[in-house]
């Protein structure tokens, strides 16, 4: 049967496949050196770091406008991503194991933000724009079943083999099933995805292409405050994702609410990616019937104002996990709805045009600079503050990305006053 006809035959593992590998670094990594004991500002810096792969992919990605087989690449880099997490459980038996995890989630990064560019260069081409739209929540909504595998299955998991191993063969043993995981879902994608080629480039060297890619990008109208906006857009959301499960696992003494490893699974991994996924959907879907122009504003508040929650949970510190479950369920829906308009600003706004792919590599890996920015100096500035006052400064830093969009140049047509 050929896949095309369903689109998200391949659009879910795709995307499960950029969301994997993504959430490894950014919270399954942090979640496996905070149960080794390093502090928050190490954890903070070093898998920022890590994220900076996803920032200067826009570097390489007219390498792979230069190519018609989008296909191969990413599966190619599925198995390569593979292969680095399973050199991940053999760096944890190293003494000095921290630098050479850091080292090989380096590797695993590269190959995975450039498996991003061509996967998500696929999803442009094959689609038209209605169909982005619409299937943009599932996009999403895909991307972070990666977080319900990672944190709902193998943080559960590795919660429970940390009773019963030594803590550097528990987490061994998650990414060795990440590793499979990877290489199952390349081999998958050998048969899923469509073989349609892309249209041939002019040949040009990739010097030159990286010059045009450039040069037509930041010609777009509103080019640099679209810039800012993207980067701000992030602001409050990449603090919470970074800080708020290592609130959960810090002791109660500490200001934490002293969950377990396996606790934390069970919060995020379950409930709150199954709210986020809720909300991606609810979030395309809404986009779609509305517009992108009359939708952004709201999906800007729902990204930010169910921060709140983690401000009440600092404070009155419940003990309760149901309680506790609910609250980050309800941060998750939020999040999840409203990220879809980011997703979206990208691909309408700043994808346009002949290099479409290139175009939402270089977008994304803005909007990931903005990530790596406020993940980076969000364990200093929660150092500073304490938990309570540093969820306060999550909400006011949202502020600006709210009053830059009316300034936004959206597609559609202009809301009645």
């Amino acid at each position: 049967m050929d896949s095309m006809r369903h689109p998200l035959r391949w659009i879910a593992s795709l995307y499960l496949a950029e969301g994997l590998p993504f959430y490894a670094v950014a919270l399954v990594a942090s979640l496996m050196f905070k149960s080794l004991h390093i502090a928050n500002e190490q954890i903070t810096h070093w898998t920022g770091f890590l994220g900076l792969a996803w920032v200067i992919k826009p570097l390489w990605s007219p390498l792979l406008e230069l190519t018609s087989n989008k296909k191969s690449t990413v599966i190619v880099c599925q198995w390569i991503t593979g292969c680095a997490f399973g050199l991940v459980a053999l760096a944890l038996q190293l003494p000095d194991y921290f630098a050479a995890c850091i080292a090989v989630f380096m590797l695993a990064s590269l190959s995975a933000a450039t498996h991003d560019i061509a996967a998500d260069g696929l999803y442009i081409m094959h689609l038209n724009e209605y169909q982005q739209a619409r299937y943009a929540g599932w996009c999403g909504a895909f991307f972070n079943a990666g977080k319900f595998v990672s944190l709902g299955g193998l943080v559960i998991l590795a919660g429970h083999l940390e009773s019963k191993f030594d803590v550097r063969v528990a987490w061994s043993i998650i990414f060795l099933l990440l590793a499979a995981i990877m290489l199952a879902v390349g081999a998958y994608h050998t048969m899923a995805i469509p073989h349609t080629a892309a249209p041939a480039k002019s040949a040009m060297s990739a010097g030159e292409t990286l010059r045009d890619v450039f040069r037509d990008f930041f010609r777009k109208p509103d080019i640099w405050l679209c810039v800012v906006f993207i980067i701000l857009f992030r602001a409050g959301e990449a603090q919470v994702q970074t800080i708020a499960p290592l609130f959960l696992r810090e002791a109660r003494e500490l200001g934490g609410l002293g969950l377990s490893t396996g606790q934390i699974g069970s919060v995020y991994g379950t409930a709150g990616t199954l709210t986020f996924i809720l909300g991606s959907l609810g979030g395309g879907y809404f986009a779609a019937w509305l517009g992108l122009r009359r939708a952004l504003i709201w999906l800007v508040l729902a990204v930010n104002l169910p921060n709140l929650v983690f401000y009440f949970l600092s404070t009155q510190m419940p003990s309760d996990l149901w309680v506790i479950t609910a609250a980050v369920g309800l941060e998750m829906f939020g999040y999840g709805f409203g990220f879809v308009g980011l997703i979206l600003f990208i691909i309408q706004v700043l994808s346009v045009g002949k290099y479409s792919a290139a175009h939402y590599a270089l977008a994304s890996g803005i909007m990931q600079l903005g990530f790596v920015i406020f993940k980076v100096i969000s364990g200093d500035i929660q150092a500073a503050l304490g938990y309570q006052h540093f969820f306060l400064w999550v909400l006011l830093s949202a502020v600006p990305a709210m009053l830059l969009v009316r300034r936004m140049p959206l597609p559609g047509v202009r809301a009645k006053a």
